[in-house]
């Protein structure tokens, strides 16, 4: 038993990159799996490639706390609980603090900080009600590693990952398992998220050499969920091979 087959699992950001590949390694596992993301074209093509019925994807700005319950209400409703939150949506918009670009900090602070807290305050009371469940937050190497052009994407990562250990620690109580994910280059859509020209160009090169498949981030998440209930898988950071830094 590989433990993940039957498990409802609800997908924040999952209309490309690393959510859609982690919705599709999960369905071939067996997972039933609910998807949300702010493109909803996207969603419900996934969600037919996929065999999965119409409902199971919801359009779901993570920047609205109201449409993220919403998300995971979808996800009761259909299948009676939630066994699994995937807190995966992110924007990585690079560029020097010096260039003030106040829109892309606040994006930032709002999609992978805040959207990943109600995420968490979404699933949290069904998971104590049922004595279980898995929250997955997805981080970044960003978030153990900041360097120039990156500090507000760098910020929001490691607040996620001290989230996270606090959210550990205060559910005890209640029998569920968290994970931090962090990934290295990793094929995404995040490169289009960058609004400098000068910026982008440089990132999307260092993609384009060292990249690996978004794959890779769905075997990650899957190993974390098919553990066993009683071992947590608290933190995997990961990076392609030839990435140094």
């Amino acid at each position: 038993m590989n433990n993940i087959a039957n498990k409802v699992v609800v997908i924040a950001g999952a209309s490309s990159g690393l959510g859609e590949a982690l919705a599709k390694h999960l369905v071939q596992e067996g997972a039933k799996v609910v998807l949300g993301a702010r493109r909803l074209d996207r969603l419900q093509a996934l969600a037919q490639q996929l065999g999965l019925p119409t409902e199971a994807a919801l359009q779901t700005d993570v920047t609205k706390p109201d449409q993220v319950k919403a998300l995971v209400e979808k996800a009761v409703t259909l299948h009676g609980r939630i066994d699994v939150m995937v807190n995966n949506a992110g924007l990585m918009p690079h560029s020097l603090l010096e260039r003030q670009k106040l829109d892309d900090w606040n994006a930032m602070i709002d999609v992978n900080l805040k959207g990943v807290l109600y995420g968490i305050a979404a699933a949290l009371p069904h998971m104590q009600a049922q004595k279980s469940g898995h929250i997955i937050n997805t981080s970044s190497v960003a978030g153990h590693k900041v360097r120039p052009g990156s500090a507000v994407y760098a910020a929001t990562k490691t607040a996620v990952r001290v989230i996270s250990e606090g959210l550990r620690q205060e559910v005890k109580p209640y029998n569920i398992r968290t994970t931090i994910i962090s990934p290295g280059a990793v094929e995404s859509e995040l490169v289009e998220s960058i609004t400098e020209k000068d910026v982008a160009s440089g990132i999307k090169q260092f993609y384009d050499d060292y990249a690996i498949s978004a794959d890779s981030f769905a075997s990650v998440v899957a190993f974390a969920i098919s553990q066993p209930d009683d071992v947590d898988i608290n933190e995997i950071l990961f990076r392609p091979t030839r990435q140094e830094l």
